[in-house]
């Protein structure tokens, strides 16, 4: 199957009503606004209990990861008069929108952990006791606890003009400290400091015997605060309350001055923890004396502070999730659907494309390639992206033995994955120290394409297998996020492929390639085309339809297509599961375009581009969203699904069946918010993902 001619995108006039920047939605805002979605799947009662403390969690990581990358960005911009988006905030202005919205957020987690899950867990023999709660048995223990086993780790620090105020580091548990009277050396206290290592547990489990339930737990934070006096004997505490800062995490690396990228970028994570403060969090009940001094101290304004009614690390209830062992209050298990015959994978992938859906399809196919390549002696060379990838994968041990089995091994790491970098250096060093060649990638240009390359000697003929998908080498999030996987032999998409390999390793000039779509070449310029494509149709009375599936949408060129598009009669219909920076529905620009969000068991990760081209249509898998950074500066790939039958699963699992999702989807309306969408009366209830399980489990 050809795919259909494009027309080429020059420049195009740009209506200037389409600049109007009330007709886009300020990113930052709007990823803010999806976790409020993460967070009403902590609400919904249909999901199982340990799984909706899970979302609690995941919208509190979130959220922390928000200030650490999303605000700083913000901060910085402000810092050095960054040209505003293209919805026209100012970074002053943002930043206090930012603060009044995730001061609703964080108001909104509290209350559902207290008023909603903690009460629920309790009611199901899960207990996260508070001090007002301890009995005299548990109380004995957890100060027997607290002397033995925090108390020997601990090092209060009081602050007088010997001791500054210390270090704290990124998201650490702290306790400021109010004291009054004298210590032994006659020194007047009036505050101190104590940090708990990382290395103490953040919830702690009470023995059955103890406190007479299976599962019952209470917060570090908890412990600390009750028994603080003790490491101040003599003097009196007047109050203890806990704090933690959220620091900016964007690490930054001037890649055309270093020699050595990965030495400057080992020296950078050194101080990672300690970069400028973002966010204040603090007990609720602190004097604002106190919470003058630590804004002081932190450098930061009045509108960084948020008070918390309850523990400030409350993601740390994570961990409870894996300590109870309560099936019943946990999603099913399910086993992913296995690829037949992948025991010989090259002679089923030479038979023809594989698509591989994950989580509903085992990632047991792609470590199955790379492992039969690495032990067969027809494999003459491998080459692989590798951006994220579990701690223990199994691919790295792979790679590893195919570069000591005498293969040709290389392997484009990227080094600035974000907080994966110390885990891709650590990696990239043993693969070298076996023998791969390690590529990181290109100055300037973070490596997020998904591409492993396969050469083996067939007969007189060298033939490339190909695996191309949108997700990372991880199987872990091939557990618990939505990707698409293609395996293919196909000539045109491997040669293209090695031709990107070669670019990436080397200094070579700029490439043609005949089925696959590059970032920052020509994936830009190839969505726009296609979306231009959809709406000259259009004009000519013939039908229009665009279906696109991401994680994000904010680049506007894009938005301004897609906006030229609905003007001339294309129905589109776009799946974005986070931030979106198009107001649909505005009469007259976008009223044929409609966004809706999926928020379900595992984390929409897919992306997919489908065009309808006049019956004649063309579907891409790709690694990218339709971001500024993914289209313009980074390196990603987009590729045709040329099999017609995998061209309809896809269309049929990954775009119809979301579409149709009437328990799960958030509909984006023209003024910013989210509606949940309910099925009707005459509705049937239908989830997407619900329905890909129930589909390998028939």
């Amino acid at each position: 199957m050809t795919p259909p001619p494009v027309p080429a995108m020059p420049e195009a006039h740009v209506d200037d009503a389409l600049l109007d920047p009330s007709l886009y939605f300020n990113r930052e805002l709007s990823q803010l606004d999806f976790n409020f979605r993460v967070l009403a799947q902590a609400r919904d009662e249909s999901v199982p209990l340990l799984e909706r403390l899970r979302f609690l969690c995941i919208s509190c990581t979130n959220l922390d990861e928000f200030f650490e990358i999303r605000a700083a960005t913000v901060r910085h911009a402000q810092d050095f008069a960054v040209p505003v988006a293209a919805d026209g905030m100012s970074p002053a202005t943002l930043l206090r929108r930012i603060h009044d919205r995730a001061a609703e957020l964080v108001d909104a987690q509290y209350r559902c952990w207290s008023a909603e899950l903690r009460p629920a867990l309790f009611d199901a023999g899960v207990r996260v006791l508070g001090r007002e709660s301890w009995n005299a048995r548990q109380t004995r223990w957890l100060r027997s606890y607290f002397r033995e086993e925090i108390m020997p780790v601990l090092s209060p620090l009081g602050l007088d003009p010997a001791h500054p105020f210390p270090k704290i580091l990124n998201k650490s548990l702290n306790i400021i400290v109010v004291l009054k009277g004298k210590d032994a050396f006659g020194r007047s206290g009036h505050l101190a400091v104590v940090r708990a290592p990382r290395s103490l547990p953040r919830i702690i489990q009470l023995p059955k015997k103890v406190s007479g339930g299976e599962y019952d737990f209470v917060f570090l934070s908890s412990v600390l605060s009750e028994f603080v006096a003790e490491m101040f004997p003599g003097m009196q505490v007047k109050g203890a309350y806990q704090f933690r800062v959220t620091r900016n995490s964007e690490l930054i690396v001037d890649e055309e001055e270093v020699e050595n990228l990965a030495l400057a970028l080992r020296d950078e994570l050194v101080g990672r923890g300690y970069l400028r403060a973002m966010r204040l969090e603090i007990a609720a009940n602190c004097p604002k004396p106190i919470v003058r001094t630590l804004l002081e101290n932190f450098e930061l304004p009045a509108n960084a502070v948020y008070r918390i009614h309850g523990a400030v690390n409350l993601n740390r209830i994570i961990q409870i999730y894996d300590q109870v062992d309560r099936p019943d209050l946990k999603y099913p298990p399910f086993v992913p659907r296995q690829l037949p015959d992948v025991d010989a994978i090259f002679e089923r992938v030479a038979a023809g494309d594989v698509l591989l859906h994950h989580p509903f399809d085992a990632f047991t196919p792609v470590l199955e390639l790379i492992r039969q390549a690495a032990d067969d002696p027809n494999v003459l060379a491998i080459k692989q992206t590798l951006y994220r990838t579990a701690k223990d994968s199994a691919i790295i041990e792979h790679l590893v033995q195919a570069a000591r089995n005498g293969k040709d091994v290389t392997a484009v790491v990227e080094l600035r994955a974000r907080f994966d970098e110390e885990a891709n250096l650590d990696f990239a060093d043993r693969l070298q120290e076996a023998g791969v060649q390690v590529v990181y990638g290109v100055v300037g240009y973070k490596t997020h394409a998904k591409m492993l390359l396969v050469v083996r000697r067939e007969g007189r003929k060298l033939r490339r297998y190909v695996h191309l998908g949108t997700g990372n080498y991880h199987t872990g999030t091939a557990r618990a996020y939505t990707d698409l996987g293609l395996v293919t032999a196909d000539p045109a998409i491997g040669s293209d492929v090695h031709l990107i390999f070669q670019q990436l390793s080397g200094l070579a000039p700029a490439i043609r390639l005949e089925r696959l779509l590059q970032s920052p070449f020509t994936l830009h310029a190839g969505v726009l085309a296609r979306i231009e494509r959809e709406a000259a149709h259009a004009r000519a009375g013939r039908p229009g339809r665009i279906i696109a599936k991401m994680n994000a949408l904010n680049e506007p060129q894009v938005v301004r297509a897609l906006y030229a598009a609905s003007q001339a009669g294309v129905q589109i219909d776009l799946i974005v599961r986070g931030a979106c920076t198009l107001r649909p529905g505005v009469p007259g620009v976008s009223e044929n375009i409609r966004v809706r969000s999926i928020v379900g068991r595992f984390l929409e990760h897919s992306r997919v581009y489908w065009f309808g081209n006049d019956d004649d249509p063309e579907l891409f898998c790709t690694s990218a969203d339709w971001l500024e950074r993914n289209l313009l500066r980074r390196v990603e790939t987009g590729f045709p699904i040329l099999d017609p039958a995998i061209a309809t699963r896809i269309r049929e699992e990954a775009l119809d069946n979301y579409l149709a999702d009437n328990l799960n989807a958030w509909e984006l309306q023209p003024d910013g918010s989210y509606l949940k969408i309910e099925p009707g009366d005459d509705e049937t209830p239908h989830s997407a993902q619900a329905a890909l399980l129930a589909k390998i489990c028939a």
